[in-house]
């Protein structure tokens, strides 16, 4: 009978492998292509929606100016929407726009495209295609419990 596999080990190469392709996904140029910092502020106004830039610059945990820089940014390019505050004049509610929502699909799509390239390439058997299909579930539900 064969050992049952130590959880810990199982983890540590789990995250090392997540670093790799995390890290090469990541570089994958896209049309319009955003900073990481902007990338990071983009995605995470879509995610959460309409916000000031102080409380995003506080979930991001960078600091307010830093926001700012790259919340003014995005709004010279139009990816990004200033609307006052209908509690507080004094500041402005950020959201994104279609543009900035294009933007992320696009960057989203050439990372797609990267590891669909990577898996079509030969370099893996329609059987560990299978096993990366199966896999997939399996993380999205280890992401869901941690």
């Amino acid at each position: 009978m064969a050992d049952e596999p130590d959880a810990g080990e199982v983890a540590a190469v789990l995250l090392a492998s997540f670093s790799v392709l995390l890290r090469r996904v990541r570089q994958v140029p896209a049309a319009g292509e955003l900073t990481m910092p902007e990338r990071s502020a983009l995605s995470h106004l879509e995610r959460s929606g309409p916000t000031t830039s102080s409380a995003l610059a506080r979930e991001v945990q960078i600091t307010a100016q830093a926001m700012g820089t790259t919340i003014g940014a995005l709004h010279t390019r139009g990816l990004v929407e200033r609307r006052p505050d209908p509690d507080d004049g004094r500041r402005a509610v950020l959201t994104v726009t279609d543009a900035g929502r294009q933007a992320l699909r696009d960057k989203r799509n050439a990372r797609t495209e990267l590891i669909a390239q990577a898996l079509t390439s030969g370099m893996f058997t329609p059987a560990e295609l299978d096993q990366l299909a199966a896999a997939a579930a399996l993380l999205e539900r280890l992401a869901r419990n941690i």
